[in-house]
Protein backbone atom coordinates (compact mmCIF):
# COMPACT_ATOMS: atom_id res chain seq x y z
CA UNK A 1 0.00 0.00 0.00
CA UNK A 2 1.25 3.52 -0.50
CA UNK A 3 2.62 5.19 1.97
CA UNK A 4 0.76 8.76 2.81
CA UNK A 5 2.49 12.13 2.19
CA UNK A 6 4.41 13.42 5.65
CA UNK A 7 2.01 14.98 7.76
CA UNK A 8 -1.36 13.53 5.60
CA UNK A 9 -4.05 11.83 7.99
CA UNK A 10 -6.85 9.18 7.06
CA UNK A 11 -9.49 12.13 7.80
CA UNK A 12 -11.22 9.75 10.93
CA UNK A 13 -8.02 9.50 12.01
CA UNK A 14 -7.72 13.22 11.96
CA UNK A 15 -11.05 13.29 13.54
CA UNK A 16 -10.26 10.88 16.15
CA UNK A 17 -7.41 13.44 17.06
CA UNK A 18 -9.71 16.10 17.21
CA UNK A 19 -12.93 14.80 18.81
CA UNK A 20 -10.87 12.08 21.28
CA UNK A 21 -14.40 11.44 23.26
CA UNK A 22 -16.32 9.63 19.98
CA UNK A 23 -15.29 6.24 18.45
CA UNK A 24 -13.66 6.04 15.34
CA UNK A 25 -16.94 3.95 13.87
CA UNK A 26 -19.42 6.83 14.93
CA UNK A 27 -16.73 9.34 12.91
CA UNK A 28 -16.45 7.41 10.39
CA UNK A 29 -20.45 7.35 10.12
CA UNK A 30 -20.26 11.02 10.49
CA UNK A 31 -18.34 11.35 7.31
CA UNK A 32 -20.49 8.57 5.09
CA UNK A 33 -23.45 10.55 6.45
CA UNK A 34 -22.18 14.64 5.19
CA UNK A 35 -21.24 15.85 8.95
CA UNK A 36 -17.68 15.89 7.80
CA UNK A 37 -15.80 19.12 6.13
CA UNK A 38 -12.82 19.91 4.88
CA UNK A 39 -11.91 23.61 4.75
CA UNK A 40 -15.62 24.09 4.26
CA UNK A 41 -16.98 21.54 1.61
CA UNK A 42 -18.34 18.64 2.73
CA UNK A 43 -16.35 14.91 2.16
CA UNK A 44 -18.26 12.14 2.41
CA UNK A 45 -15.07 9.50 1.59
CA UNK A 46 -13.88 8.07 4.74
CA UNK A 47 -10.74 7.03 2.97
CA UNK A 48 -10.05 10.51 2.12
CA UNK A 49 -6.50 11.88 2.90
CA UNK A 50 -6.10 15.16 4.53
CA UNK A 51 -3.28 17.59 4.75
CA UNK A 52 -1.79 19.16 7.93
CA UNK A 53 -3.13 22.55 6.49
CA UNK A 54 -6.42 21.50 5.94
CA UNK A 55 -9.15 22.43 8.19
CA UNK A 56 -11.56 19.27 9.62
CA UNK A 57 -14.75 20.04 11.45
CA UNK A 58 -17.77 17.94 12.56
CA UNK A 59 -21.09 19.39 12.98
CA UNK A 60 -23.71 16.74 14.52
CA UNK A 61 -26.66 19.36 14.12
CA UNK A 62 -25.60 18.97 10.32
CA UNK A 63 -28.66 17.59 8.31
CA UNK A 64 -27.90 13.60 7.69
CA UNK A 65 -27.90 13.00 3.65
CA UNK A 66 -29.33 9.56 3.35
CA UNK A 67 -28.83 8.83 -0.36
CA UNK A 68 -29.19 5.25 -1.00
CA UNK A 69 -28.73 4.17 -4.48
CA UNK A 70 -31.09 0.99 -4.90
CA UNK A 71 -29.91 -0.12 -7.99
CA UNK A 72 -29.59 -4.23 -7.80
CA UNK A 73 -29.31 -7.22 -10.47
CA UNK A 74 -31.66 -9.86 -9.32
CA UNK A 75 -30.33 -12.99 -11.27
CA UNK A 76 -33.02 -15.46 -9.71
CA UNK A 77 -36.09 -15.59 -6.98
CA UNK A 78 -38.39 -17.92 -5.64
CA UNK A 79 -40.42 -18.10 -2.55
CA UNK A 80 -37.52 -18.42 -0.15
CA UNK A 81 -34.42 -16.68 -1.60
CA UNK A 82 -33.14 -14.41 -3.77
CA UNK A 83 -30.22 -14.25 -5.52
CA UNK A 84 -28.43 -11.30 -6.96
CA UNK A 85 -25.16 -9.75 -8.37
CA UNK A 86 -22.81 -7.81 -6.22
CA UNK A 87 -20.68 -5.10 -7.15
CA UNK A 88 -17.02 -4.27 -6.10
CA UNK A 89 -17.07 -1.67 -3.56
CA UNK A 90 -19.85 -2.29 -2.04
CA UNK A 91 -20.29 -4.01 1.56
CA UNK A 92 -22.68 -7.47 1.75
CA UNK A 93 -24.56 -5.69 5.01
CA UNK A 94 -23.68 -2.72 7.00
CA UNK A 95 -20.77 -2.53 9.93
CA UNK A 96 -20.73 -0.70 13.34
CA UNK A 97 -20.85 2.53 11.35
CA UNK A 98 -24.27 1.87 10.08
CA UNK A 99 -23.47 2.06 6.77
CA UNK A 100 -26.97 3.37 4.69
CA UNK A 101 -26.15 1.81 1.27
CA UNK A 102 -25.14 -1.85 1.31
CA UNK A 103 -26.19 -4.70 -1.01
CA UNK A 104 -28.72 -6.16 2.28
CA UNK A 105 -30.22 -2.72 2.29
CA UNK A 106 -30.85 -3.01 -1.33
CA UNK A 107 -32.32 -6.11 -1.05
CA UNK A 108 -34.67 -5.31 1.43
CA UNK A 109 -35.61 -1.95 -1.03
CA UNK A 110 -36.40 -4.32 -3.52
CA UNK A 111 -38.30 -6.73 -1.66
CA UNK A 112 -40.73 -4.01 0.07
CA UNK A 113 -41.23 -2.98 -3.04
CA UNK A 114 -42.66 -6.26 -4.03
CA UNK A 115 -44.42 -7.64 -0.75
CA UNK A 116 -46.62 -5.88 2.00
CA UNK A 117 -45.53 -5.46 5.01
CA UNK A 118 -42.43 -6.13 6.11
CA UNK A 119 -40.43 -8.47 3.77
CA UNK A 120 -38.29 -10.89 5.67
CA UNK A 121 -34.51 -11.23 4.38
CA UNK A 122 -31.60 -13.18 5.53
CA UNK A 123 -28.37 -12.96 5.00
CA UNK A 124 -26.55 -16.36 3.94
CA UNK A 125 -23.05 -15.94 3.65
CA UNK A 126 -20.69 -12.57 3.01
CA UNK A 127 -18.50 -11.36 0.24
CA UNK A 128 -15.89 -8.89 1.03
CA UNK A 129 -16.69 -5.48 0.12
CA UNK A 130 -14.01 -5.36 -3.04
CA UNK A 131 -15.31 -8.67 -4.10
CA UNK A 132 -17.93 -8.88 -7.02
CA UNK A 133 -20.38 -12.05 -7.73
CA UNK A 134 -23.16 -13.68 -6.78
CA UNK A 135 -25.00 -13.98 -3.24
CA UNK A 136 -27.72 -15.72 -2.25
CA UNK A 137 -30.32 -14.21 0.43
CA UNK A 138 -33.00 -15.85 2.09
CA UNK A 139 -36.89 -14.89 2.42
CA UNK A 140 -38.37 -17.12 4.18
CA UNK A 141 -36.97 -18.87 7.91
CA UNK A 142 -37.61 -22.21 5.99
CA UNK A 143 -35.20 -20.80 3.10
CA UNK A 144 -32.74 -19.64 5.71
CA UNK A 145 -32.17 -23.03 7.54
CA UNK A 146 -32.02 -25.16 4.38
CA UNK A 147 -29.30 -22.91 3.05
CA UNK A 148 -27.46 -22.23 5.96
CA UNK A 149 -27.47 -26.44 6.40
CA UNK A 150 -26.10 -26.31 2.73
CA UNK A 151 -23.20 -24.43 3.78
CA UNK A 152 -22.15 -26.54 6.75
CA UNK A 153 -22.29 -29.22 4.52
CA UNK A 154 -20.16 -27.79 2.08
CA UNK A 155 -23.04 -28.81 -0.44
CA UNK A 156 -23.44 -25.27 -1.61
CA UNK A 157 -21.53 -24.83 -5.14
CA UNK A 158 -19.35 -22.17 -5.02
CA UNK A 159 -16.66 -21.38 -7.49
CA UNK A 160 -14.77 -17.98 -8.61
CA UNK A 161 -12.37 -16.35 -10.91
CA UNK A 162 -9.47 -14.94 -9.41
CA UNK A 163 -6.52 -13.89 -11.03
CA UNK A 164 -3.27 -14.20 -9.60
CA UNK A 165 0.79 -12.56 -9.58
CA UNK A 166 3.32 -15.20 -11.40
CA UNK A 167 2.62 -18.37 -12.87
CA UNK A 168 1.23 -21.00 -10.63
CA UNK A 169 3.64 -24.94 -10.90
CA UNK A 170 0.56 -27.22 -12.00
CA UNK A 171 -2.79 -26.75 -13.65
CA UNK A 172 -4.73 -27.99 -10.91
CA UNK A 173 -4.37 -28.52 -6.93
CA UNK A 174 -6.00 -28.24 -3.74
CA UNK A 175 -4.54 -26.27 -1.00
CA UNK A 176 -5.96 -28.04 2.72
CA UNK A 177 -4.41 -25.51 5.56
CA UNK A 178 -5.67 -24.49 8.34
CA UNK A 179 -6.16 -21.06 9.23
CA UNK A 180 -5.49 -18.77 12.76
CA UNK A 181 -6.84 -15.48 13.08
CA UNK A 182 -3.91 -13.62 15.17
CA UNK A 183 -5.76 -11.50 18.33
CA UNK A 184 -6.19 -7.86 17.23
CA UNK A 185 -5.40 -7.87 13.58
CA UNK A 186 -7.87 -8.18 11.10
CA UNK A 187 -5.60 -10.03 9.18
CA UNK A 188 -5.41 -14.15 9.40
CA UNK A 189 -2.86 -16.55 7.85
CA UNK A 190 -2.20 -19.86 7.63
CA UNK A 191 -1.39 -21.69 10.21
CA UNK A 192 2.32 -22.86 11.38
CA UNK A 193 3.23 -26.67 11.78
CA UNK A 194 1.41 -28.03 14.89
CA UNK A 195 -0.75 -24.96 15.27
CA UNK A 196 -4.57 -25.55 15.87
CA UNK A 197 -6.21 -23.95 13.04
CA UNK A 198 -9.92 -23.84 11.31
CA UNK A 199 -9.71 -26.19 8.59
CA UNK A 200 -9.49 -24.65 5.27
CA UNK A 201 -9.94 -26.56 1.92
CA UNK A 202 -9.84 -24.41 -1.64
CA UNK A 203 -9.67 -26.73 -5.11
CA UNK A 204 -8.18 -24.88 -8.16
CA UNK A 205 -7.41 -24.99 -11.76
CA UNK A 206 -5.79 -22.66 -14.14
CA UNK A 207 -7.98 -21.16 -16.87
CA UNK A 208 -5.05 -19.22 -18.64
CA UNK A 209 -1.52 -18.31 -18.16
CA UNK A 210 -0.02 -14.90 -18.70
CA UNK A 211 3.18 -15.31 -17.17
CA UNK A 212 3.08 -12.19 -15.10
CA UNK A 213 0.07 -13.86 -13.71
CA UNK A 214 -2.12 -16.81 -13.87
CA UNK A 215 -6.30 -17.30 -14.15
CA UNK A 216 -7.70 -19.34 -12.34
CA UNK A 217 -11.13 -21.35 -11.46
CA UNK A 218 -11.51 -21.92 -7.36
CA UNK A 219 -13.80 -23.76 -5.68
CA UNK A 220 -14.79 -23.66 -2.35
CA UNK A 221 -14.79 -26.73 -0.23
CA UNK A 222 -14.87 -24.79 3.31
CA UNK A 223 -15.98 -21.34 3.64
CA UNK A 224 -13.50 -19.44 6.16
CA UNK A 225 -13.08 -15.56 5.71
CA UNK A 226 -10.52 -14.69 3.03
CA UNK A 227 -10.08 -18.16 2.70
CA UNK A 228 -9.40 -18.06 -1.02
CA UNK A 229 -6.89 -14.56 -0.54
CA UNK A 230 -5.01 -16.35 2.15
CA UNK A 231 -4.18 -19.68 0.78
CA UNK A 232 -2.94 -17.85 -2.54
CA UNK A 233 -1.04 -15.05 -0.24
CA UNK A 234 0.88 -18.23 1.14
CA UNK A 235 1.53 -20.04 -1.96
CA UNK A 236 3.83 -17.33 -2.89
CA UNK A 237 0.69 -15.97 -5.64
CA UNK A 238 -0.91 -13.02 -4.29
CA UNK A 239 -4.31 -12.08 -5.42
CA UNK A 240 -3.54 -9.11 -7.71
CA UNK A 241 -4.77 -6.00 -6.41
CA UNK A 242 -5.02 -7.32 -2.63
CA UNK A 243 -3.62 -4.64 -0.04
CA UNK A 244 -3.89 -6.54 2.57
CA UNK A 245 -2.45 -10.14 2.21
CA UNK A 246 0.31 -8.78 -0.74
CA UNK A 247 3.62 -8.43 1.08
CA UNK A 248 4.42 -5.27 0.92
CA UNK A 249 7.99 -5.78 0.54
CA UNK A 250 7.07 -7.54 -3.22
CA UNK A 251 8.05 -5.37 -6.10
CA UNK A 252 4.94 -3.22 -7.44
CA UNK A 253 2.45 -5.56 -9.59
CA UNK A 254 2.97 -4.24 -13.17
CA UNK A 255 -0.67 -3.71 -14.05
CA UNK A 256 -2.59 -1.47 -11.53
CA UNK A 257 -6.00 -2.85 -10.64
CA UNK A 258 -7.96 -0.79 -7.80
CA UNK A 259 -9.30 -4.26 -5.85
CA UNK A 260 -8.34 -7.86 -5.20
CA UNK A 261 -9.10 -9.66 -8.46
CA UNK A 262 -11.94 -11.94 -7.32
CA UNK A 263 -15.12 -12.38 -8.67
CA UNK A 264 -18.01 -14.82 -7.45
CA UNK A 265 -18.68 -16.81 -11.22
CA UNK A 266 -21.04 -19.03 -9.76
CA UNK A 267 -23.04 -20.47 -7.17
CA UNK A 268 -25.69 -23.52 -6.95
CA UNK A 269 -27.73 -24.79 -3.84
CA UNK A 270 -31.07 -27.22 -3.54
CA UNK A 271 -34.43 -25.49 -2.78
CA UNK A 272 -36.57 -26.28 -0.10
CA UNK A 273 -38.82 -28.14 -2.81
CA UNK A 274 -35.70 -30.22 -3.72
CA UNK A 275 -35.15 -28.16 -7.07
CA UNK A 276 -31.43 -26.94 -7.98
CA UNK A 277 -30.49 -24.18 -8.81
CA UNK A 278 -27.46 -23.32 -10.83
CA UNK A 279 -26.27 -19.24 -11.34
CA UNK A 280 -23.40 -17.89 -13.31
CA UNK A 281 -22.44 -14.46 -13.99
CA UNK A 282 -19.62 -12.95 -15.74
CA UNK A 283 -17.27 -10.70 -14.24
CA UNK A 284 -17.66 -7.10 -14.59
CA UNK A 285 -15.43 -5.10 -16.95
CA UNK A 286 -12.64 -4.10 -14.44
CA UNK A 287 -12.12 -7.68 -14.16
CA UNK A 288 -12.34 -8.25 -17.73
CA UNK A 289 -10.51 -5.23 -18.92
CA UNK A 290 -7.65 -6.61 -16.53
CA UNK A 291 -7.27 -9.81 -18.09
CA UNK A 292 -7.60 -8.00 -21.43
CA UNK A 293 -4.76 -6.67 -20.73
CA UNK A 294 -2.89 -9.44 -19.20
CA UNK A 295 -3.18 -11.08 -22.55
CA UNK A 296 -1.97 -8.04 -24.55
CA UNK A 297 1.37 -8.40 -22.22
CA UNK A 298 1.33 -12.07 -22.02
CA UNK A 299 4.98 -13.76 -22.32
CA UNK A 300 5.92 -17.18 -22.80
CA UNK A 301 6.14 -19.29 -19.64
CA UNK A 302 6.89 -22.86 -19.83
CA UNK A 303 5.35 -26.02 -19.21
CA UNK A 304 3.58 -26.64 -15.70
CA UNK A 305 5.22 -29.70 -13.79
CA UNK A 306 3.45 -32.96 -13.28
CA UNK A 307 0.71 -33.42 -11.49
CA UNK A 308 1.57 -34.47 -7.07
CA UNK A 309 1.20 -38.17 -6.66
CA UNK A 310 -2.91 -38.81 -5.50
CA UNK A 311 -3.04 -39.77 -1.81
CA UNK A 312 -0.36 -37.82 -0.82
CA UNK A 313 -1.00 -36.59 2.64
CA UNK A 314 -2.82 -33.51 3.09
CA UNK A 315 -1.13 -30.33 3.79
CA UNK A 316 2.42 -31.48 2.63
CA UNK A 317 1.92 -30.66 -0.58
CA UNK A 318 0.37 -26.94 -1.34
CA UNK A 319 -0.65 -27.90 -5.04
CA UNK A 320 -1.89 -31.23 -4.15
CA UNK A 321 -3.09 -32.89 -7.18
CA UNK A 322 -6.87 -33.48 -7.79
CA UNK A 323 -7.35 -35.28 -10.96
CA UNK A 324 -6.01 -36.11 -14.49
CA UNK A 325 -5.30 -32.00 -15.77
CA UNK A 326 -8.54 -30.48 -17.56
CA UNK A 327 -8.36 -28.43 -21.15
CA UNK A 328 -7.85 -25.16 -19.48
CA UNK A 329 -11.31 -23.06 -20.70
CA UNK A 330 -11.20 -19.18 -21.26
CA UNK A 331 -12.48 -16.93 -18.97
CA UNK A 332 -16.34 -15.87 -19.36
CA UNK A 333 -16.44 -12.50 -21.44
CA UNK A 334 -15.94 -8.80 -21.33
CA UNK A 335 -18.08 -8.01 -18.61
CA UNK A 336 -21.48 -8.95 -19.28
CA UNK A 337 -23.73 -9.85 -16.58
CA UNK A 338 -25.35 -12.94 -18.11
CA UNK A 339 -26.88 -15.37 -15.57
CA UNK A 340 -27.87 -19.21 -16.09
CA UNK A 341 -30.06 -21.29 -13.98
CA UNK A 342 -30.11 -25.13 -14.35
CA UNK A 343 -29.97 -28.59 -12.83
CA UNK A 344 -26.55 -29.54 -11.87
Amino acid sequence: MNALPEGSWRIVRRLSALYPTATPSRLKRAVLEGQVTVNGAVVDDPGAVVGPADEVAWDPNRKVRRHVDTSLTVLHEDADSVAVLKPAGLLTHPTEAREKDSLLSRVSAWAARREKGRPYISVVHRLDKETSGILVFARTRRGLVALQAQLRAHTMRRAYLAVVEGNLPRDRGTFERDIVEEEGERRKRVAKPDEKGIPAVTEWKVLERFGLATLVEARLKTGRTHQIRIHFSHAGHPLVGDPVYRDARRPPFPVAFRRQALHAVELGWDTPDGEKVLLRAEPPADFAGLVAELRRRAIPVPPPLPQARRGAPPGRDETTGTGRPGRPSGPPGGGSRKATRGRR
